[in-house]
């Protein structure tokens, strides 16, 4: 079914694009919730102007969001959790304990649905992806470690600003390298 987009949709596109997806998924998820429409002849003429719409309150979102993002962007949260000797954990670290220590230590209100990550079953950093918006998606690293175990989160942090540094003055030889030229 060919549908027309009203609103962004994570992983299907933006608003005014016209896409074909499955009927089930329009009929029964994208039309209901009024994320999109039937691509009708007529409704297609309106594109441009629901993308002009669009773009204009995904540009304020954005500017809002990006605050937020720069707070959550390589933030480091750390769980301690029973686990066999294969490392495999004896219960799982969820998306709501994520979300919950991600407001903890940030104070900004995450959802556990705008987390991308299954449950964690296993010792060991995991990446996860905050989807605050459609083109702003931050990283958090999820630490899991033994119960009982002190896990240092500064050598994490460090290595973090020593990469960063050394990659600015790379950029400043770079530029050096290219003003005496």
């Amino acid at each position: 079914m060919r549908i027309l987009l009203l609103k962004d949709v994570y992983k299907l596109g933006h608003a005014g694009d016209v896409k074909k997806v499955a009927d089930g998924y329009a009929r029964n998820y994208l039309i209901p919730q009024g994320f999109a429409v039937i691509a009708t002849p007529g409704a297609v003429k309106q594109a441009d102007e629901i993308k002009q719409k669009a773009d204009i309150l995904r540009t304020q979102l954005n500017t809002e969001m990006s605050a937020l993002s720069e707070k959550i962007e390589g933030l480091v949260v750390a769980f301690a959790s029973k686990a066999g000797e294969t490392g495999k954990l004896y219960g799982s670290i969820t998306p709501q304990m994520i979300a919950d220590a991600i407001q903890e230590k940030s104070g900004a209100a995450i959802d556990k649905r705008q987390l991308d990550v299954e449950p964690i079953r296993t010792l060991g950093e995991h990446p996860v992806s905050v989807r605050l918006t459609v083109d702003i998606v931050p990283s958090v690293k999820v630490i899991v470690h033994r119960e009982g175990e002190k896990v240092n989160l500064e050598p994490v942090v460090e290595k973090e600003i020593e990469a960063a540094a050394e990659s600015i003055i790379e950029a400043v030889e770079e530029l050096e390298a290219s003003e005496e030229a």
